[in-house]
């Protein structure tokens, strides 16, 4: 059964899923350009009859670019599709992090070249004392918009002979907790890649955010940190 939403609302998802077509088929061409000059090349080697030496990297250009442009679309088919929220009473964050991290090290070792976009160094995760860190999640959506952030800041990293850092902590008000979960990515810009779709990072990025706000939470960039912010139980 869909989903009932009111006007405002359908109206705003709408509005916000034409500003994310727009960008996104403009990146999307961007890619195809490009694809479309390798395969140009390729073939003009092919009809003289040669094999040269960098037909391999072309190829491997040429497939690496039909990938991306697959996970673009299955991104934007993803931001298209209603969240259906399966929440789960003690899920608990520092957990996820720990296990998210975990899996992009393993993937990392196990691949070369490795996923985590050229990181030599790991995914370090250092979750403070002073409370506890559970919630009322969706784990397996939670822990998707997890990965495709640590992905992205990976990406955004200035320094990528060094380690991706993620701190966990609890900041508390008068009326709620909050699980607040940051990645260092090193960088002073003020743009907001979470709300953007400007090109395959920013993609991930703002499906993640769409995840975390479902869930009454936020994401944001500050000073070189990539925040989230989630309700934790009282």
């Amino acid at each position: 059964m869909k989903p009932l939403l009111s006007e405002t609302e359908d109206n705003d998802a709408l509005r916000a899923l034409g500003r994310a077509s727009v960008q996104i088929v403009h990146d999307l061409k961007n890619q195809l350009n490009g694809l479309k000059l390798y395969a140009t090349f390729l073939r003009k080697r092919m009809e003289k009859g040669e094999r040269p030496a960098d037909e391999l990297e072309t190829i491997n250009k040429l497939i690496a670019g039909l990938d991306r442009t697959a996970r673009d679309v299955s991104m934007i088919v993803e931001y298209g599709r209603p969240l259906e929220l399966k929440k789960q009473v003690g899920t608990d964050l520092e957990k996820l992090s720990r296990d998210v991290a975990a899996s992009l090290n393993a993937e990392n070792l196990s691949n070369r070249p490795p996923v985590t976009g050229g990181l030599s160094g790991s995914v370090v995760v250092d979750a403070e004392t002073g409370g506890s860190l559970v919630g009322e999640f969706d784990r397996t959506l939670l822990a998707e918009a997890f990965r495709w952030i640590s992905l992205s800041a990976i990406k955004m990293l200035s320094n990528k002979a060094g380690s991706l850092a993620i701190r966990l902590k609890v900041d508390s008000t008068e009326s709620r907790r909050n699980g607040v979960i940051e990645w260092f990515v090193d960088d002073s810009s003020d743009h907001d890649p979470f709300h953007s779709f400007a090109g395959s990072n920013e993609i991930r990025l703002s499906l993640a955010a769409r995840i975390i706000e479902a869930h009454g939470g936020s994401a944001t960039r500050h000073d070189g940190v990539l925040s989230v912010r989630l309700p934790l139980a009282p």
